[in-house]
């Protein structure tokens, strides 16, 4: 039996790859909503320092986080918790 060829390499993600604008986890709220808006995207997909993606997050969530009390110019995704780890996945 011929062993089958093994397929191209693909690049690795956390779960599935939806499509939109990519962003890093260093860039600010400010930054990401001004891309957002640019993009016209219901969504942005944040990636780690090495490219995989760590999740989305949506202009709502955004939003809130721009309005919120504690808000200032310099808060950063990589500032988003939801209580359960350093980046909140906003599906």
């Amino acid at each position: 039996m011929t062993p089958s060829p093994t397929p191209p390499t693909q690049p690795r993600t956390r779960g599935a790859d939806p499509a939109g604008p990519r962003v890093w986890l260093t860039m600010t709220v400010e930054v990401a909503l001004s891309v957002m808006a640019a993009a016209r995207a219901a969504h942005l997909v944040v990636c780690d320092e090495d490219g995989l993606r760590v999740g989305l997050v949506t202009r709502a969530r955004l939003t809130a986080v721009r309005d919120g009390a504690g808000y200032t110019d310099r808060v950063r995704l990589s500032d988003l918790t939801d209580g359960h780890g350093p980046f909140v996945l906003s599906r």
